[in-house]
Order: C-alpha cells, then structure tokens, then sequence
C-alpha cells in the first residue's frame, strides 16, 4: 500500500509541466514548435533564457516537493528507516514518469532533465552541484546539451551504487532508459546535423 502511495505522489507531481503552464501564458504550445519538446531548453529556444528559467524552476521545485512530501509520509506512516532511500528513488523515478508521459498532455510531456535535478538537489546537493558541472562540461565540449544530460544520468548511477547500493542504482539505470527512450530523435537529429547547438542558444534574445 504505501509504494502505490508513493508511486501516485510522484506521478501526480511530475504530471505538473513548467512548459505547459508558460505555453498557456504566451499563448503558444511548446511541445509543437521548436525542438518538439515540453521542457526548459525547448522553452528557451522558443521564448527566451527568462522563461526557460522559470520552466526549469517549476520542474526542478515539483521533485523537491514530491520527495518533501514522500519524507514526510514515510516518517508519519512509520515505514523502516532502511527502506526510506529505496522508497524515494521510487518517488523520483516517478516523477520524471509523470513528467515524461502526463495524463492532461495525452502522455507525451518533456524530457525530465530538470526534474531530475531536483531529485539530485533533494538527495545531496553537492552531487546535485557536481552534476551541473559536468552537464555543463559534456555540453559546451560537444555542443549539445543531450551529450552533457547523459553524462549526468551516468553519473547518477555511479553515485547512486556507491553511496546507496545495488537497488537505488538500478532505480537510476531505469532513470537512464528513460532518458534513452525520450532522446532517439535528439539522437537521429546530431547524425543529420539538425539538432540545436549550445551555442545558438546563447544567440538567442531573450524576450
């Protein structure tokens, strides 16, 4: 009974999407346009670094707040100390779910970067901050932020199995797949070379 608590809390938190509420506000839809993206960097592209940010806001403060939540729960409920890590990579990865396939956008939402940074930020944040760096790092020197997001979902792994163990590092290799699975045409896009560039963004006015 509670992990089918935790599972929904997640989910209902992740279905909560930073583009769609801006899309609504600007009167444009985000998933449709751009990068075909319902995230931060797609808004970005489209509107602007202010209203990229205030998307990346909202997904990153959604999975503090399902884990906030979840602790609280867990605590309350009594479930065993050595479960509660355990229970909230459940928690995590189901906000990302939510994020990725939300039930009021048909299940096709973003691509669950930024909210995945919220869980690092809940977890630990100087990881969360190491992170960052190395996202950044991959991503300038490849010039694509998708190299540098998968040199983060890597990475969360490895830290996950190190501080945690095998069953919170195999929750991140599902975080991982998920990614994988949302990336294929980003994928497909660097082959072609039609896929936006870091440095066009930094082109781009902000608006």
């Amino acid at each position: 009974m509670y992990i089918i608590i935790i599972i929904l809390l997640g989910y209902l938190f992740g279905c909560l999407n930073g583009s769609q509420m801006i899309g609504k506000l600007k009167n444009i839809n985000i998933k449709q346009n751009g990068m075909k993206n319902a995230g931060a960097t797609n808004t970005t592209v489209l509107l602007g670094w202010k209203f990229g940010f205030i998307v990346a806001f909202i997904d990153i403060i959604k999975a503090v707040i399902s884990l906030m939540v979840a602790t609280v729960f867990l605590n309350k409920v009594g479930v065993a100390i050595e479960w509660h890590v355990l229970l909230l990579y459940v928690n995590a990865l189901f906000v990302i779910v939510g994020h990725n396939y939300p039930i009021q956008m048909s299940f096709n939402g973003g691509k669950g970067t930024a909210s995945l940074f919220g869980v690092l930020l809940f977890i630990d944040w100087k990881f969360a901050v190491l992170g960052l760096f190395i996202l950044l790092l991959f991503a300038i020197v490849t010039n694509y932020f998708v190299t540098g997001t998968l040199m983060l979902y890597l990475s969360f792994i490895g830290y996950s199995f190190y501080y945690f163990g095998r069953g919170p590092a195999t929750i991140a290799f599902l975080f991982t797949m998920l990614f994988v699975m949302k990336h294929v045409e980003n994928a497909k896009r660097i082959i072609n070379k039609e896929e936006v560039k870091v440095t066009s963004l930094f082109r781009r006015e902000v608006s």
